[in-house]
């Protein structure tokens, strides 16, 4: 994208101005106040370590050369060891078998409903079904996190990922109950979710906006629009995606281009307010939205409902069938 003037108001002296207090970012049509601190990222990076040594402990439990049956053939990759994988009709993603999975903490509705195990809906961020899940998801983090966390820190970034996670995990069991569900795609999809709301409530400080606007719209569409194949949560992914867009209204709010540079003005100069009205506006509906959903999806949830009951054309958000393949729940 190519960068230009930030605020466009106020001639060219108001273009100079803008100049001065903002600095393209080097990952795209994204613009932030040089007055302010860029922060080092760690945390994104601490995550996908986490989410790396997880999956290998999760591979040295399984230990497929000694649990592994033969009904379905013999482990992959055997000179790793007690760290080989399934065999590939069993996990075509390179990993663990299910079983694995649902023993180490994987979201299993019964067991959060019935079983007491609502931390499931936490653990089950953290696992991965296979090396293939594993990279993508990782990759996708690498690249949509650490830019965030670069901008906002660590502690904004952190909670919409793990909020946002939490979120998925809520509306993957209400409507998916007899399958395991596991990976952070529901957090990734809620960092997307909070680049969107960021640029919509931050859009006075941004320039080529439709463009930018546009092309988030389209990321985000193809990705939820690969979660319509089956095997794929995409309860999750939407789940985390409105939990972060809600969270992105609360937790990234730039201020003002006026009242940042207000150190800047002479003596009696008339200063702006630090946000707009819409952007509290934005920020009021916001919180009400997100104490709502999580008190009415959690209540749900643990009243054991099925949330297809209620809708009845929702389970095509996550499989749409068609002549290669079937939908199952």
């Amino acid at each position: 994208m190519a960068s230009g003037d930030l605020e466009r108001g106020g001639g060219s002296n108001g273009k100079n101005r803008a100049n001065n207090y903002y600095q393209s970012s080097s990952t795209g049509p994204y613009y932030m106040e040089s007055a302010e601190k860029q922060w080092t990222s760690w945390l994104v990076p601490m995550f996908v370590v986490a989410n790396v040594a997880v999956f290998v402990v999760v591979m040295y439990i399984n230990n497929c050369p000694k649990n592994n049956l033969g009904f379905e053939g013999s482990c992959v990759a055997k000179f790793l060891g007690r760290l080989s994988f399934q065999p590939l009709k069993e996990n075509p993603l390179f990993g663990p078998s299910s079983k694995t999975l649902e023993k180490l903490g994987a979201l299993e509705w019964n067991k959060v409903v019935y079983g007491d195990q609502g931390w499931r809906l936490i653990t089950c961020i953290w696992l991965h079904a296979g090396v293939i899940h594993l990279l993508a998801n990782m990759l996708s983090l690498v690249f949509i996190g650490i830019r965030l966390e670069q901008q906002f820190g660590f502690v904004r970034v952190g909670l919409i990922y793990l909020l946002s996670g939490f979120g998925g995990s809520i509306l993957s069991s209400l409507f998916i109950q007899r399958n395991i569900s596991v990976g952070a795609s529901g957090a990734l999809f809620g960092l997307l979710g909070a680049m969107l709301s960021e640029l919509l409530t931050n859009w006075s400080i941004y320039t080529n906006k439709a463009a930018a606007l546009i092309t988030l719209v389209i990321i985000i569409a193809i990705n939820l629009a690969v979660g319509i194949l089956p095997h794929v949560d995409n309860f999750a992914h939407i789940g985390g995606f409105l939990a972060g867009f809600l969270l992105g209204f609360v937790l990234l709010l730039r201020p003002q281009f006026g009242w940042v540079g207000r150190q800047h003005l002479p003596a009696g100069a008339r200063v702006k307010s630090k946000h707009k009205a819409y952007q509290y506006v934005f920020w009021l509906i916001a919180v009400v939205l997100l104490i709502v959903g999580f008190t009415v999806g959690l209540v749900m949830l643990f009243r054991g409902e099925n949330g297809n009951d209620h809708c009845s054309w929702c389970h095509y958000l996550s499989c749409v069938p068609t002549s290669k393949w079937h939908c199952g729940n």
